[in-house]
């Protein structure tokens, strides 16, 4: 049985401090993601800072700098969130994400903090008797030759092919949420399209963040009062199973005419995936099939797929163009 010592602190400023005089230690909040690899041998740190107990768990509406926003605590539990009423009315692709993730016993544990920094599910990040440069840097990425169907098409590197799990990232990522941040030198804010990076040649560091950052809050702008959105997921069964390929999208329109369209896609990259050039492509003109496809084929012209993983392009590209036609009709009515 592996000892390691733990501590709950009753600030968020005290947590910062207890993560930079213990290198290594981790965060813990809901547990639902550290506790399997502590289990598994993945994650054996010295210190376990729970952060489960601090007063991050509020959902409230407030002015900020670039105007009104949706204040979302750290450790607003997924289920909470996903029933707030101003999530489900302004904000339904979050909601829908929320959803689609996990299981209900799962979503009353899982916070929304401990969501974004969930680690991949690639079976050989799980299994410690197999290289991984993503748990050991320099050992090899098990694979780029092994089973690959969840592999990554967008971004991917030699040293790591995997992808990000988390549902709600992606339907964040459409909305333009800001994710805060608390660390040794005050509090910051990071647009979520920034949080997550690609592996490049260092697939070990998943996020931007420091070991001492403790997310605090993320902030969603006020939605248009026109704009509709939604979330669809593509995966191998009906609920507890991570996406293929998902998509979240917002939409507004403009007579026929897009004026505004966000999307994200997820199952792709090792990060949420905001597909700017598809958006730009589409932005200004009639939103119809070919018009979809034809932007998302843009988007993904520089995808590298391997035999198992070629099927995503196609997936993509129908998950989208359903999810886009789906949000124009409900934006007419």
């Amino acid at each position: 049985m592996r000892t390691l010592a733990y501590r709950r602190p009753t600030s968020a400023e005290e947590a910062v401090e207890l993560m930079a005089s213990n290198p290594g230690a981790k965060f813990m909040a809901g547990g639902s993601n550290l506790v399997d690899h502590l289990k598994l041998g993945v994650a054996s740190p010295e210190l376990v800072v729970d952060v489960s107990g601090l007063p991050l768990d509020v959902v409230e509406e407030c002015e900020g700098e670039d105007g009104h926003l949706l204040r979302i605590g750290a450790n607003v539990r997924n289920s909470d969130l996903a029933a707030h009423p101003v999530v489900r009315s302004r904000f339904a692709v979050v909601a829908r994400a929320l959803l689609a993730g996990a299981s209900g016993q799962i979503r009353n544990q899982a916070t929304t903090a401990g969501n974004l920094l969930q680690r991949t599910r690639c079976v050989y990040f799980q299994d410690v008797t197999t290289p991984c440069n993503k748990r050991e840097p320099g050992t090899g990425c098990s694979a780029l030759d092994g089973y690959g169907r969840y592999n990554a098409i967008l971004g991917a590197s030699p040293e790591c092919v995997t992808t990000h799990p988390s549902d709600l990232a992606v339907g964040l990522a459409a909305v333009d949420a800001t994710v805060v941040v608390l660390g040794v030198d005050g509090e910051r804010r990071i647009p979520l399209e920034d949080l997550h990076r690609l592996p490049g040649e260092r697939p070990e560091a998943d996020t931007t963040l420091a070991p001492t950052d403790l997310i605090t809050a993320v902030e969603l702008p006020m939605s248009h009062p026109d704009t509709v959105s939604t979330y669809s997921k593509v995966r191998d069964r009906a609920s507890f199973a991570f996406a293929l390929v998902s998509v979240a999208a917002t939409l507004r329109l403009d007579g026929g005419t897009v004026d505004e369209v966000r999307i994200a896609w997820g199952g792709v990259a090792h990060k949420p995936w905001r597909a700017h050039l598809a958006e730009t492509a589409l932005v200004g003109g009639r939103l119809d099939e070919d018009a979809v496809r034809a932007a998302v084929d843009d988007e993904l012209d520089v995808a590298t797929t391997s035999a198992e993983t070629a099927f995503k392009v196609a997936m993509v590209r129908n998950a989208t163009t359903m999810t886009l036609l789906r949000l124009a009709e409900e934006a007419a009515r």
